[in-house]
């Protein structure tokens, strides 16, 4: 460095100012060197960018054109070269003095040339600046040397006291340049690297500077939209929503929307030491300490703080969130006083997005569920609903005062709203939607409004039904006015409502509602009273002739006599017409005529399937209304009925045959009063039917006998009545086909009267008293044919019913001896035995020559007999093998095998089995 010959900026003189002051205060010196050692390693450690971004920035502002930053190492030198004012008298001053600056005192000066410069010594203790108008120099070395070596002053000097005057060009196109030549423990890698991260910043907080450059690096500042942007060497470009403030401004990053800030410090404008936690940077003029790291006490925030919800409002209603402060710790006091003051603020201005307009959080109610969606919706039904939802605006909105707004208290809000039915479907969209997100659950729904077809809103679906149907159907049933029946508007249908209660249901499924069910069950008395029932009358009609129905018998319908219940109607058209008593039709009768212009605008399947007449109808009970039929009407009934399949199913398989049996008329005559004509087994006990013109299955299913049958008590006193006719010639067979009917009916005989006359086994009627039931074969020997009743088997049973005694005990017989011959010895029985399979009994028989029995003094030939009448009494035969084979038979517990027994006895040969 050569020595000037010129002094532009006077340093001589500040020289010489300064040398004075030491020497006429030794501490002085010391003063200085302290002072300036606490700028170097306190206040202005790691602000050596900073400030000489802010002297460049000021620099600019006094030339009124943006800056330029340059910062390169040349030469073991770092350079930091700017454009702007240049260097003056007034700013060397401010350099050489640790305690002035040469700032205006205007707002927009950051401070060129102040005491901030004290930084460059954390990397040399040479620095130069050089301008356009001359430079100075600095010099540790120069110091000591001007200084000399007195007591006390072996250890540091202040660098920054004395300047010297250099001359060095400036760089081409700049108009300042300081050059740090750097100390040897400075790694010029890492300095450059650390430099870089702070360019953005300061580009931002300087907004007179418009380039910087590091090395090859380039940073670009511009305004676009009302933006800062800063583009960085790498290609991306970094946006800034600005806000001015009083006293500064407010920056937050912007990509779509703001990008808010985790963390930051309050920059004055450059950064200072306390840390904030605000989405948003604050670029404010506040008092400072000297060393511009920390704010002055009782620093006033408000001001800035006003103007906070001016930076929000400049988003999208639904990105504003993202700018309030979230909760958490203060990260200094400055931090604490700011939030406090931004909340304040943002809680009681308007920045909220409602229906009527934008509103303050602390009258806002904030929905609890996320969903644009349902909160625009409700934006005119819920005072004060803003646009932004969600667990998380919730959360959010809590800081500044907003209310949550939950979804039950929703649903009670909604009650009695009144929306058309497009309305609250498109609102069901957005809540099914969020059930099925799981959300919002079914049970808070619960009491949802929904609109009905009425045109009144029930609160909530349960027992409604979701009915699809045309306007006028509809309309219809509004004016049935059917209490209890909520049909929901088709417009408003929807699968929420069936999620929460509601039901689907098709005509069928509302013919089946018990709300509908008891309008049909009063509609007779309704009309009868004088309401107009006929909405209700056209509306179940159109019902069913979409579905079919059954059950609805009660509903009323005009007569020719007035209204009456559709079960007690038959169409002016129907056949029955020509079978019922004429009585039984009108006012006073159970049946009357529907009304025939009524009856022509339905349908007969209709009218048919509410319970009006064509046919005969099938209960549960039968065929219904046969008793209405007239006496000389029945074989066009019976007609009627084996024509429909319904009826022809019951007459043959249900009560109805039973009951015409005993109830139609034929010929003057019950139907089970005669037989079939080819049912010939019943010749003599009935009569043939005459001919009626009626087929012979719907006869025998009326009742007209086709087989001897005993179903009941009235059979069977009949059939008595017809056995004891003496008029009656009947076959031997057919008597005891009747006995035997009788004897296996099971009914109680107490309840009929025993019968004068009896028919005997050979058909003659015989009076009861003198009549016997056989009921031990062996006694047939001795008793009349004419008087004796028999049946194969229950002859005590006959007996109770008849009321005859058994034979058995009219009869005792004396028996003559014979010679006892045991079973064993009996070659022949042996022999048919063992052909039969028949265990032999035990015992034997007492066999005769001749067997007579004496009875009351009288003797009778008796083939076989069993002494004293009793099953294991002794067994007597003559020594035929027709008396052997019975006697046998009877003992063995094979009676029905005796006619075979007999056979063999005569035949033994085992060919007498299979010929």
């Amino acid at each position: 460095m050569s020595t000037p010959e010129r002094d532009p900026f006077g340093t001589e003189a500040l020289r010489a100012s300064v040398l004075r002051a030491w020497a006429d205060s030794p501490t002085r010196f010391t003063e200085d060197t302290n002072a300036e050692r606490d700028l170097r390693v306190g206040a202005y450690r790691d602000r050596l960018l900073v400030e000489l971004a802010q002297n460049a920035a000021d620099a600019a502002l006094a030339a009124g054109v943006p800056g330029r930053l340059r910062v390169e190492l040349a030469g073991g030198e770092l350079r930091v070269a700017n454009t702007g004012a240049p260097l003056d008298a007034v700013g060397v001053a401010s350099l050489a003095s640790l305690r002035a600056s040469a700032k205006s005192g205007t707002q927009d000066t950051v401070g060129q040339f102040g005491v901030g410069f004290a930084a460059v010594l954390a990397v040399t203790s040479e620095p130069r600046v050089v301008s356009r108008t001359g430079g100075v120099a600095f010099s540790e070395a120069r110091t000591r040397e001007a200084v000399g070596h007195e007591p006390g002053r072996d250890g540091g000097v202040p660098v920054l006291r004395l300047p010297w005057p250099v001359e060095e060009a400036v760089p081409e196109g700049f108009d300042t340049e300081v050059r740090l030549p750097l100390r040897e423990d400075v790694d010029p890698t890492a300095l450059f690297a650390r430099l870089t991260t702070e360019v953005e910043d300061l580009l931002l907080a300087l907004p007179w500077l418009a380039r910087v450059e590091v090395g090859d690096s380039v940073w670009e500042r511009s305004a676009e939209d009302e933006q800062v942007v800063i583009s960085a060497p790498d290609g991306t470009v970094r946006r800034w929503l600005v806000q001015g403030a009083p006293g500064g401004l407010w920056a937050v990053p912007v990509d779509s929307g703001p990008v808010p800030l985790e963390s930051d410090v309050l920059h004055a404008p450059t950064p200072t030491d306390e840390r904030l936690s605000l989405p948003a940077r604050l670029i404010a003029s506040v008092a400072l300490e000297p060393s511009r790291r920390r704010v002055l006490p009782g620093a006033d925030f408000t001001a800035p703080a006003r103007a906070y919800p001016d930076l929000v409002r400049r988003f999208e209603p639904g990105q504003r969130l993202l700018l309030v402060p979230r909760a958490g710790f203060p990260l200094s006091e400055v931090d604490a006083k700011l939030r406090e003051a931004v909340l304040a603020e943002l809680a009681a201005q308007p920045w909220l997005t409602a229906k009527a307009g934008e509103i303050a959080p602390r009258r806002a109610r904030v929905l609890d569920v996320e969903s644009p969606e349902l909160a625009a919706m409700l934006g005119e039904v819920v005072p004060r609903l803003v646009s932004v939802s969600g667990p998380e605006a919730v959360r959010v909105l809590a800081a500044v005062g907003a209310e949550r707004l939950e979804i039950p208290e929703l649903v009670e809000l909604l009650t009695g709203a009144e929306h058309p039915p497009g309305w609250w479907r498109s609102l069901y969209d957005v809540l099914l939607s969020l059930v099925e997100a799981h959300w919002v659950s079914e049970e808070d729904l619960g009491a949802l409004p929904v609109p009905l077809a009425d045109g009144r809103t029930l609160p909530g679906p349960r027992g409604t039904l979701l009915f699809g149907a045309s306007a006028e159907l509809l309309d219809l049933l509004a004016g049935a006015d059917v209490v209890g029946l909520r049909l929901v508007h088709p417009e408003a249908a929807h699968p929420l409502l069936e999620r929460l209660g509601a039901r689907e249901a098709g005509p069928a499924e509302l013919l089946e509602t018990p709300a509908l069910r008891d309008a049909v069950e009063r509609s007779a008395e309704d009309a009868l009273s004088g309401l107009d029932i006929r909405p209700l009358v056209e509306a179940v009609l159109r019902l069913v002739s979409e579905t079919g129905g059954e059950g609805l018998g009660a509903l009323a319908l005009p007569s020719e006599e007035g209204w009456r219940r559709a079960g007690e109607l038959v169409l002016p058209t129907s056949p029955l017409l020509r079978v019922f008593d004429p009585e039984a039709l009108g006012e006073e009768g159970p049946l009357s005529v529907l009304d025939e212009e009524f009856a022509q605008r339905w349908p007969s399947r209709v009218l048919t399937a509410v319970g009006v007449q064509d046919s005969f109808t099938v209960t549960a009970e039968g065929v219904r209304d046969l008793d209405l039929v007239a006496d000389d009407a029945w074989p066009e009934a019976l007609r009627l009925l084996a024509a429909e399949r319904d009826t022809w199913q019951e007459l043959t398989t249900g009560p109805t045959g039973h009951w015409l049996a005993r109830n139609a008329l034929l010929a003057g005559h019950a139907p089970d009063w005669w037989r079939l004509p080819e049912a010939d087994a019943l010749a003599g006990l009935y009569d043939p039917v005459p001919d009626v013109g009626i087929r012979a299955d719907v006869l025998a299913a009326a009742g007209v006998r086709a087989e001897l049958v005993v179903d009941d008590l009235e059979d069977a006193a009949d059939l008595l009545d017809r056995l004891g006719d003496p008029a009656r010639v009947v076959a031997p067979g057919l008597v005891a086909r009747a006995h035997t009917e009788l004897a296996k009916a099971d009914l109680d005989w107490a309840e009929l009267d025993a019968p004068e006359r009896v028919r005997a086994l050979d058909g003659t009627v015989v009076d009861a008293e003198h009549a016997a039931v056989l009921d031990r074969p062996w006694l047939a020997a001795v008793w009349p044919t004419g008087r004796l009743v028999a049946v194969p088997e229950g002859a005590e049973y006959l007996a109770e019913l008849l009321d005859v005694p058994l034979l058995s005990e009219l009869v005792s017989a004396r028996l003559p001896e014979g010679e006892y011959v045991p079973w064993a010895e009996l070659t022949a029985i042996c022999l048919a035995a063992e052909l039969l399979d028949i265990p032999l009994p035990e015992g034997g028989v007492v066999v005769h020559e001749e067997l007579i029995v004496e009875i009351d003094g009288v003797k009778h030939d008796a083939p076989w007999w069993v002494e004293s009448g009793s099953f294991h009494g002794e067994h007597h035969a003559e020594d035929t093998p027709a008396a052997l084979a019975r006697a046998f038979a009877w003992a063995s517990g094979h009676w029905a095998d005796r006619h075979l027994i007999e056979t063999l006895l005569d035949d033994p040969d085992p060919l007498t089995l299979y010929t």
